[in-house]
C-alpha cells in the first residue's frame, strides 16, 4: 500500500479549520485548538475553557471537540480530500483528542454534500413553529447517529415527552440553586466582539451578569424551559452504550451529522441536557428513554421562520498552531 502524499495545506486548511469552528459548545465556550502539519491536522481539547460546575467530567468538552472532527471530515471532503481519523492517538497525552490525516483519495460524498449545513446551522433556543418532521426524516436522523456509533431515540409518546419536559425544569431548578454553577454561567456572558460566550449586549452585560450571579431563577427559567420542550415539535435524545472518552467523541460525532443533517432539511435544534448533566437526574432520563446505553445529549429540534444570526466564533490566530 502506497503512502499517500500530502496536501497542500495553505488555503485548504484555512477552509477546513473555518468550517471546523462553527461546531457547536457548551456556552460556546469553543474548547479547542488545532496544531497542522504537511500531512493533517491535530484536535486538542484546551481545558482552560472547561466549565468544572456544569461539567466536571469534561463529557460535554469532549463532545463539542468531537463535533469540530466531524466538521474537519466534511469540509475535507467538500475539497475533495480524503481523511483518516485516528481518535485518541496519544495516550500519554489525554488533551490529543484525534489526529487527522488528510490526504487525496477516496473521499465521502455523504459527507461532502453536508458543506453548506455548517453555516445554515444554529443553536435555536426560541419557540418552533408547530409544522411536524416527516418520519422519513426522523429516520434518516436516526441513522446518521448510529453511523458514528451512537443512538438517536425520538421521545414520541406525550407522557414520555411531559415526563421529560419536568426532569428539564427539575434541572434548571438544581442548577440555578447553586451559586458556583450561577458564577460560571455569568462568566461566559459576553458582549458579541469577545467571540466566544453567551452573547448579549455590551451595555448590558454587567447588569445580567449580576442578576445572574445574585438570585435564583430556577423556577421561572424551569416553567419556561418545560413550556418550550413540551411544545417543540421533536424531542430525541441522543445516547451511546458505554459512557467512556472514546464513547463521548462517538456521540460528539454522531451530535454533529446529526444536526448538519437536520440542517440540510431546514431543521434546527438546541439542547435541553439538564437531565444529562445532573448525576441524579441521568438514570430517571434514560428510564424514560427506554434504551439501554448512556443519555449524553438531549435535543428539541424543529422548523424555524426567518434569517438566524451567526454565533461568534474566535479568530483562527488564537486556536491554531501551524508546525
Amino acid at each position: 500500500m502506497t503512502t499517500p502524499s500530502p496536501v497542500q495545506l495553505d488555503n485548504a486548511m484555512v477552509t477546513i479549520i473555518e468550517a471546523a469552528m462553527r461546531a457547536p459548545s457548551s456556552h460556546n465556550t469553543q474548547p479547542w485548538r488545532f496544531r497542522v502539519d504537511d500531512f493533517g491536522v491535530h484536535l486538542y481539547a484546551d481545558r482552560t475553557r472547561a466549565l468544572p460546575v456544569n461539567d466536571p467530567f469534561d463529557r460535554e468538552l469532549t463532545m463539542s471537540c468531537a463535533c469540530v472532527l466531524f466538521h474537519i471530515r466534511v469540509a475535507a471532503a467538500a475539497q475533495g480530500i480524503a481523511s483518516d481519523v485516528f481518535v485518541l492517538p496519544n495516550p500519554a497525552d489525554p488533551d490529543h483528542l484525534a489526529t487527522v490525516k488528510l490526504h487525496r483519495g477516496d473521499y465521502s460524498v455523504t459527507d461532502a454534500s453536508l458543506i453548506a449545513a455548517i453555516a445554515a446551522r444554529h443553536t435555536y433556543r426560541k419557540a418552533f413553529e408547530p409544522q411536524q418532521i416527516p418520519e422519513a426524516t426522523l429516520d434518516k436522523l436516526c441513522a446518521a447517529a448510529a453511523q458514528e456509533g451512537a443512538w438517536l431515540a425520538i421521545l414520541s409518546g406525550e407522557q414520555v415527552r411531559h415526563d421529560t419536559a419536568a426532569l428539564v425544569a427539575e434541572g434548571d431548578a438544581i442548577h440555578w440553586a447553586n451559586p458556583s454553577w450561577r458564577r460560571e454561567l455569568a462568566a461566559w456572558m459576553h458582549p458579541r466582539r469577545q467571540g466566544d460566550g453567551l452573547t448579549i449586549p455590551w451595555l448590558a452585560a454587567p447588569f445580567a451578569q449580576m442578576i445572574v450571579r445574585t438570585f435564583d431563577r430556577g423556577d421561572g427559567i424551569g416553567a419556561k424551559d418545560r413550556q418550550i420542550a413540551d411544545d417543540s415539535p421533536l424531542l430525541a435524545v441522543l445516547g451511546t452504550t458505554a459512557d467512556e472518552t472514546e464513547d463521548w467523541m462517538s456521540a460528539g460525532q454522531a451530535l454533529a451529522r446529526v444536526l448538519l443533517l437536520a440542517a440540510h432539511h431546514d431543521i434546527q435544534a438546541s439542547f435541553l441536557n439538564q437531565p444529562v448533566q445532573i448525576s441524579e437526574l441521568r438514570p430517571k432520563l434514560q428510564s424514560l428513554v427506554g434504551h439501554p446505553g448512556y443519555p449524553q445529549i438531549v435535543l428539541r429540534m424543529g422548523y424555524v421562520a426567518g434569517k438566524l444570526p451567526i454565533t461568534p466564533r474566535r479568530p483562527l490566530h488564537e486556536v491554531v498552531d501551524a508546525h
